[in-house]
């Protein structure tokens, strides 16, 4: 029996594997279930499906209720679906909790789902005992006709993968906001402020990145980079489709704030936690098209490698050389949490 102690973060790939294996799927309109990868359940209904997604908000504490929607949402929509229907679980910490932050959480959660057109049907509240912080898991299903699914798994030989905006943003925007003064310090008030912002410009939501994108070229594939950040997207996405991946960095966007941040942090950019940025896995021949059709709508999308007939793998290449890209067992940012 193995008693080592687990770092903060997702569980290491090899462990989760080992666990969804022995998951229960016993109705067989479940047509996706847990695994590496798949980050919604999909039930077929006929000629519709349920897409559902499930995620807690822990790095970020402000704001919780915004993120918990959006999050769930970037999920959502990378299977072509429409976001519906919202459950929340809120654990407020004992001694410190006060109506009013219970009253701004809720309005965060309900001025975000007005936004999308998306109804709060349920969920639950409490205080509870030895947290110092809120927690919120948030719930969301969707519908998709059952002809428009797109799921990782479909990712195919020949494909072109494609990443929208760039990355880290939702890591940029907690260091900023996680670490004021030590951001301040190291780089200025005025970066501070504009990499605090990256929540909402260039933004965390890829819902219009995914909208467009399908409406411009046959999509095949897409993931929402969250904990792992973009390498650990490409090997989730690798593992789902059964596929070898190949990356060509120097096509990756880092902004530049982005890149001062990391180096500032000793964090590997791409690792770390990357909602906003959309990946996706689109035929040859629609990949320009699905470019242009994303920049004329102030989206920008580059070109970052394509997917090969092999083993899951993911590669760096270079004009010289071609190099495994590490499967981070956690995000960078988390060892910013450690006590």
């Amino acid at each position: 029996m193995d008693k080592s102690i687990l770092p903060l973060g997702k569980l290491p790939p090899e462990l989760a594997v080992k666990l969804l294996q022995n998951a229960p799927l016993l109705d067989p309109r479940v047509i996706i279930g847990p695994g590496v990868g798949l980050d919604c359940a999909v039930i077929t209904l006929g000629d519709t499906c349920l897409v559902m997604k499930s995620d807690p908000i822990t790095f970020a504490s402000e704001d919780i209720g915004w993120y918990a929607v959006q999050i769930c949402a970037n999920d959502i929509a990378t299977t072509g679906a429409v976001p519906r229907w919202f459950l929340s679980t809120l654990l407020l910490p004992e001694g410190k909790t006060t109506p009013d932050m219970v009253e701004r959480i809720a309005e965060q959660i309900f001025q975000a789902c007005r936004e999308k057109n998306i109804s709060v049907v349920g969920g639950h509240t409490e205080i509870t005992y030895n947290l110092d912080r809120p927690i919120l898991m948030g719930t969301m299903i969707g519908e998709v006709p059952t002809d428009q699914l797109i799921t990782p798994k479909g990712a195919k030989a020949g494909n072109r993968l494609l990443l929208t905006k760039g990355v880290p943003i939702e890591g940029t925007a907690i260091i900023a906001k996680e670490f004021p003064e030590k951001v301040r310090n190291l780089l200025g008030e005025d970066a501070q402020q504009n990499a605090a912002d990256y929540i909402h410009n260039p933004g965390i939501s890829v819902f219009l990145d995914a909208q467009f994108a399908i409406q411009a070229g046959h999509i095949t594939a897409m993931h929402d980079p969250t904990e792992g950040g973009l390498a650990a997207a490409l090997w989730e996405m690798a593992t789902a489709c059964g596929h070898t991946l190949v990356i060509q960095p120097h096509n990756i966007e880092i902004a530049e704030l982005s890149e001062k941040l990391c180096r500032a942090f000793k964090l590997d950019p791409l690792a770390t936690i990357a909602s906003g940025a959309l990946l996706m896995a689109v035929t040859a021949e629609d990949s320009r098209a699905v470019c242009i059709a994303l920049e004329k709508h102030g989206i920008p999308c580059s070109e970052i490698g394509y997917i090969e007939t092999g083993d899951v793998q993911v590669y760096s290449e270079t004009a010289n050389e071609r190099t495994t890209l590490p499967w981070p067992q956690r995000d960078e940012i988390t060892r910013l949490f450690e006590s």
